[in-house]
């Protein structure tokens, strides 16, 4: 079963939103060269939450995803944490589908 979380106009390249899963966990999605991806909203270091302000969880440059905690950061396309406590580690990525319509739904 499929579960429509936004529309792709709703992720502007090089940023990410948060939403919440039908399970109640939050997760993000963001856009890279016009392909999407998601992650469940979970440091692999400490399991906090990955952003400390609202929506903000790529670093300044908006190159990698960075856990505001202690600043590991990741890499856009595969999740895997390239510098930090957690490197060689990996977000959890969640499976989404985009339908012709523009929307964007949790695999």
């Amino acid at each position: 079963m499929t579960h429509k979380i936004c529309m792709t106009e709703d992720i502007p390249e090089r940023e990410a939103r948060a939403f919440d899963n039908d399970k109640g966990e939050t997760i993000f999605v963001t856009q890279r060269d016009g392909m999407f991806y998601a992650y469940k909203n979970l440091c692999p270091h400490l399991q906090v939450e990955l952003e400390f302000l609202e929506n903000q969880f790529l670093d300044q440059d908006q190159e990698f995803i960075q856990c505001s905690t202690h600043g590991a950061l990741f890499n856009v396309e595969t999740g895997e944490c390239i510098s930090g406590p957690c490197l060689g580690e990996s977000l959890q990525k969640v499976e989404l589908r985009i339908h012709s319509d523009g929307g964007i739904y949790l695999s």
